[in-house]
């Protein structure tokens, strides 16, 4: 069997980020004295003189991106999502989505699989954070594939985006003629009748595995993979639901405030559900390995496989 192709979908940003910069002359980016962390430096080499390197300034970057945006750039404003969406909270909110200017921030290293940079920089509340900005578009990528195209799709898209990235290489799994990327809309990876698994990216793939382990046990997971947080597929979800009567959600973020909220949302409104959300459970990460902190923290595919099985019973 050949081995599996893994790829950072934070190496797919600064790929993406080269591709589209030969297409539009429009396109600039700004980065935080981090582009050889961000993979902004692909791009830097390719069009030195539309990328601006702000140094330790992140606030400033998000003011300086949204001034770009107002002379009819399309700044993508890069750092480590804790300085992304941490830091410069305030000047995203004010200077960047107030206006509904056409900035895109482009967050790295979210997530608990950052590893051995320990609690400061893990980063599992930035999907929370941004989810509460009106107007903010919220994307967490699953692969390589996936990562790609929503840069592409955050490029044409009009309004504030943010997007997620991680420093740890993980499974594609997209590569397949027909993957369409769709902001707002979910993507079915696995049919099943007994519970949906509904996932956002590091996760993804290991949810997959953790399905077929179900499945050997006569438990038909349905997985569905939501890299669009907000505006969030809300048919899908609710569809999805009535059909297996039992929903999970997993994702490399707090349970508080992220994908497994969003998805209680709407099916507490709109079909009440039975939900197991599997996440960081209110803790702070740890420096550690990246792979060990994955499993430790429960979102590896033996993890959950074991909490899904265990909510089935």
């Amino acid at each position: 069997m050949s081995e599996v192709k893994k790829i950072a979908t934070r190496e797919s940003y600064g790929n993406a980020l080269a591709e589209l910069g030969a297409e539009f002359d429009n396109l600039v980016v700004l980065d935080a004295d981090l582009a050889a962390a961000t993979k902004t430096g692909v791009f830097k080499k390719a069009f030195p003189e539309r990328h601006i390197d702000c140094g330790i300034a992140e606030c400033n970057m998000m003011g300086i991106a949204a001034g770009l945006a107002t002379t009819g750039k399309v700044p993508f404003a890069s750092s480590f999502a804790m300085f992304a969406a941490g830091r410069a909270f305030e000047q995203v909110r004010n200077s960047i989505a107030y206006p509904k200017l056409n900035v895109k921030i482009g967050a790295t290293h979210a997530g608990i699989s950052v590893g051995e940079d320990g609690a400061t920089h893990q980063c599992n509340e930035d999907v929370a954070l941004m989810r509460t900005i009106p107007g903010m578009t919220v994307i967490v990528p699953s692969d390589d594939v996936e990562a790609k195209a929503a840069v592409r799709a955050a490029y044409e898209h009009e309004g504030p985006c943010y997007l997620r990235f991680g420093r740890l290489a993980v499974p594609v799994i997209n590569d397949k003629p027909d993957y369409k990327f769709e902001l707002g809309k979910g993507v079915v990876l696995r049919e099943g009748k007994d519970v949906t698994i509904v996932a956002s990216g590091l996760p993804v793939s290991n949810c997959l595995e953790a399905a077929e382990k179900l499945a050997a046990d006569g438990i038909d997971a349905k997985v569905i993979n939501i890299h669009t947080i907000k505006p969030l597929d809300e048919d899908l979800i609710v569809a999805a639901a009535k059909e297996t009567g039992k929903v999970v959600t997993v994702e490399e973020h707090s349970i508080i405030g992220g994908l497994g909220s969003a998805v209680c949302d709407v099916l507490a409104e709109k079909c009440p559900t039975k939900v197991c959300k599997i996440g960081v459970n209110d803790v702070f990460g740890e420096s550690g390995p990246a792979v060990e902190l994955v499993k430790k923290y429960g979102l590896d595919a033996d993890s959950i496989y074991d909490k899904v099985k265990a909510f089935c019973k």
